[in-house]
C-alpha cells in the first residue's frame, strides 16, 4: 500500500474520530467545561483564600495588590493546565472504547484499512482534541492573569504554549496505554473519575511537592507528571521573582516563596534546571508512546497468526 494512501486513510479516520467526539455533547461539554469550571471555582471561592494565605506569609512586608493577585492567578492557571492535559485526554479517548462496546471497531478491523492506521487515527484524534481544549483553557487563563496582574515575558508565553502541547502529548500517550485495556464505557468513566481526583495531587498541581512529607515528596518527584507541573509553574510564575525583588522584597524571602510553590523545583535537594525538566518530559512521552506501539504491534501479530 502506498504511503499517500495510508496518509489519506489516517487523516480520514482521524477526522472521523474528531467528529464523533464533538457530536457526543456529553463528552465534549465534560472535556471543555470541566477545566473552565475549575478555573471559575478558583476565581470565586479559592482566590481569596490563597491570596490571604500568601499575604499572611509576607508578614510585615507590604506588597502591591496587583502583584499578589497576579501571582495567585498564575498559580491557579498553571495548576489547572497541569491537570487538564491528562484528564481531557482520558475523556477524548472514550470514542475508542465506545467503538469497542458498540461493535464498530470489529467492523473497522475487517475493512481494507490496515490496523495500524486505525490505531494511529485514534491516537492522533485524541491528541488533537486534547490540545484544542487545553489551548482554549490556556487562552482563558491568560485573560484571567492579564486582568489580575501580568509578569510573563513573551518568551514565557511561548514556552507555556509548548508546555501545554507537551503535557497534552503525555496525557494522550498515558490515556491511550490505559484505555487499551478497558473494554466498557463504565470502566473508562471510573478510570477518568479516579484520574481527575488523584492526578492533581500526585503531580503537585493542587498541592506543592515542597509541602509534602519527605517520603511522599521523594516519591512524587520521581513521577514524570510532576515535571510538567514544574515547567508550567516556572513559565507562569517565574517572572514574579524579579518583580518581588524590584518591589524591595529581600532575595531570601523571594526565593523562599518561589521554592515553596515549586517555581524552583528541587530533586533531592538539587535544583532542577528547565532543560532537565524538558528532557524528563520528552522521555516520558517517548516511553509511553513506545509502550503503546509495542502492545498494539503484539496484538496485530497475534491476529495475523
Amino acid at each position: 500500500m502506498g504511503v499517500k494512501l495510508r496518509i489519506k486513510q489516517t487523516a480520514a479516520f482521524t477526522a472521523r474520530n474528531i467528529r464523533v467526539f464533538f457530536k457526543d455533547k456529553g463528552a465534549f461539554i465534560s472535556a471543555l467545561i470541566s477545566p473552565l469550571v475549575i478555573l471559575l471555582l478558583y476565581v470565586l471561592f479559592l482566590h481569596g483564600v490563597l491570596k490571604g494565605t500568601f499575604t499572611q506569609n509576607l508578614g510585615d512586608f507590604k506588597l502591591d495588590a496587583e502583584l499578589i493577585n497576579g501571582f495567585v492567578a498564575s498559580f491557579e492557571v498553571s495548576s489547572i493546565l497541569a491537570v487538564c492535559g491528562v484528564t481531557v485526554a482520558f475523556v477524548a479517548n472514550m470514542s475508542m472504547v465506545d467503538d469497542r462496546v458498540t461493535g464498530v471497531r470489529a467492523d473497522l478491523d475487517v475493512s481494507p484499512a490496515p490496523r495500524g492506521t486505525l490505531v494511529f487515527g485514534y491516537y492522533l484524534a485524541t491528541f488533537i482534541i486534547t490540545v484544542a481544549i487545553c489551548l482554549v483553557t490556556l487562552a482563558a487563563g491568560l485573560l484571567y492573569i492579564a486582568a489580575s496582574g501580568w509578569a510573563m515575558s513573551v518568551g514565557d508565553c511561548f514556552c507555556a504554549i509548548l508546555d501545554v502541547i507537551l503535557n497534552a502529548a503525555f496525557g494522550t500517550a498515558l490515556s491511550s496505554v490505559v484505555c487499551y485495556f478497558l473494554k466498557s464505557k463504565s470502566a473508562i468513566t471510573a478510570v477518568s473519575t479516579i484520574v481527575s481526583t488523584v492526578y492533581g495531587f500526585i503531580c503537585g498541581a493542587y498541592y506543592p511537592v515542597s509541602q509534602f512529607a519527605t517520603g511522599i515528596s521523594n516519591t512524587v518527584m520521581c513521577l514524570p507528571g510532576t515535571y510538567f507541573t514544574a515547567l508550567l509553574r516556572t513559565h507562569f510564575m517565574g517572572g514574579f521573582g524579579s518583580e518581588f525583588l524590584a518591589s524591595g522584597m529581600p532575595a531570601s524571602a523571594a526565593k523562599g516563596i518561589l521554592d515553596s510553590l515549586d517555581v524552583n523545583f528541587y530533586f533531592f535537594g538539587s535544583k532542577v534546571p528547565v532543560w532537565a525538566m524538558y528532557v524528563v518530559a520528552v522521555c516520558a512521552v517517548i516511553v509511553l508512546v513506545a509502550i503503546f506501539v509495542l502492545i498494539n504491534t503484539i496484538k496485530i501479530k497475534r491476529i495475523k497468526k
